[in-house]
């Protein structure tokens, strides 16, 4: 019985240790596997205006649900394009954020229908689509307003257009 006490503190350790350490590679794991999404070019056409960008594209639960998720930053003309199998209401957050974004809530037509400018990094706050979305594109904070991206516009890409 000695032996078994003398033991435990120190199993009790690594085990702690080593799941401690399993919780830090996924979590870096999740993070290089957000760096390596496929990107594709996106235009919003604004008026007479078309803007371009690089979007990743986020099409699998997995890839959806990690999103921008502990990114600091992102290059001033790219995004994240998340794709859902079907329109529907969509409802997003910045928990785990801390890059502050604007998300357009895209019909399936690819028609703008809301936007939320300026979302708080890391707030648990739900942010309606208001209607009914088939995509969302993340961009950085502010640059709807200094683009002049609003409801109406038209968004396409590659991904879109796929059926």
């Amino acid at each position: 019985m000695r032996n078994f006490r003398s033991i435990f503190p120190f199993t009790t350790r690594f085990v702690t240790l080593f799941l401690a350490a399993g919780l830090l590679a996924s979590t870096a794991s999740a993070n290089d596997k957000s760096q390596q999404l496929r990107t594709e070019p996106l235009q919003v056409i604004s008026g007479e205006r078309i803007h371009e960008f690089e979007a990743e594209i986020a099409a699998t639960d997995r890839e959806r649900a990690q999103g921008l998720m502990f990114r600091e930053k992102m290059p001033e003309k790219h995004g994240m394009l998340f794709i859902f199998d079907r329109e529907g209401d969509r409802y997003f957050w910045m928990k785990n954020t801390p890059l502050p974004l604007d998300i357009i809530y895209i019909d399936a037509a690819g028609r703008i229908v809301s936007v939320a400018q300026n979302t708080v990094p890391f707030s648990e706050k739900v942010i309606p689509s208001g209607a009914p979305a088939r995509f969302v594109l993340e961009l950085n904070a502010g640059m709807a307003k200094t683009l002049g991206i609003s409801v109406g516009d038209q968004v396409s890409s590659a991904s879109m257009s796929l059926e």
